[in-house]
């Protein structure tokens, strides 16, 4: 665990390689959120035999444990203007709150144990899935164990870059073990709740985020065919969910799309729910990978 609270001004001084295949976005949807944190069918077979091979259950007899995970928030910013990506400190405990309230069935508690406000203009605007400035980025910040999860907010706005157009990504808790340096979420500094994004303003992209850093999948993962994304309730979905939908049903199986889950891609005011089997998984997967007593 880390120590309380501070406020840490640094001036400019970081592995990742989750994959930036994008879903294709919905041309009928003003900007429709996406996320960077996408598996291939190889590796999740991957991910799933180890997961049954060393997964972790609770003892037998022992009642359900609530648990806390730090949060360490990169500030990286271009300027200190909002423009240029400064997030009030203000924004960031906002941010904890909608984050606690989604994950209340979770038994878990994220706490804001850390800020730095990091000012590197190459970092702002260059991070992204598959550049070395992101692996530079994170290789010089990264603090805490596999049960601390690091925030680097960026901007993501040029073509060129990797991450262009995306909301955030991801490390999955798996991941952990053969690349700690690496382990955190990547976000658009202006999704913070009273952030600038249209439609992305309420604080969602890090709940989404932090669902994969947990253990999550997204609910259309593997589409209508497969095993999905391992969880029982929540309905086989054939497409992503962009905007906010009355209802959808893209698949013949039981059950209609779950577009106000997390874990699909509505807008911030559309995201509304986890389910049981969500808090489950990511509660097994947060006693294996990131030692917690949940």
């Amino acid at each position: 665990m880390l120590a309380p609270a501070a406020l840490v001004m640094l001036a400019g001084a970081a592995i990742a390689k989750p994959t930036s295949n994008l879903i294709t976005r919905d041309a009928e949807v003003a900007n429709p959120r996406t996320c960077g944190s996408h598996v291939s069918a190889e590796a999740k077979q991957a991910a799933l035999d180890h997961f049954e091979a060393n997964r972790v259950e609770r003892p037998a007899g022992l009642a359900k444990l609530a648990a806390s995970v730090d949060v360490v928030f990169h500030i990286i910013y271009a300027n200190e203007t909002l423009e240029g990506g400064y997030v009030p400190e203000e924004q960031l405990v906002d941010q904890i709150s909608v984050m606690n309230a989604a994950y209340t069935d979770f038994d878990l508690t994220f706490v804001l144990a850390n800020t730095s406000y990091v000012q590197n203009e190459d970092w702002f605007l260059h991070v992204g899935p598959d550049e070395s400035s992101q692996t530079e980025m994170k290789e010089a910040l990264r603090v805490g164990d596999a049960a601390t999860l690091n925030v680097y907010t960026v901007n993501f706005g040029l073509e060129s870059n990797s991450g262009y157009g995306l909301l955030g990504y991801a490390t999955f808790p798996s991941w952990y073990a053969d690349a700690p340096q690496d382990d955190g979420v990547v976000m658009l500094y202006s999704s913070t709740p009273g952030g600038s994004t249209a439609n992305y303003d309420e604080g969602q992209t890090l709940t989404h985020e932090a669902g994969h850093w947990v253990g999550l999948w997204h609910t259309f993962q593997d589409g209508c065919t497969g095993v999905g994304d391992e969880v029982d309730d929540t309905p086989p979905e054939g497409e992503p969910t962009y905007g906010c939908p009355t209802s959808k049903d893209t698949c013949s199986a039981a059950g209609v799309d779950p577009i106000h889950n997390y874990m699909d891609y509505g807008y911030d005011a559309c995201m509304t729910e986890f389910t049981a089997g969500q808090a489950e998984r990511a509660q097994a997967q947060l006693r294996t990978y990131r030692g917690l007593s949940l």
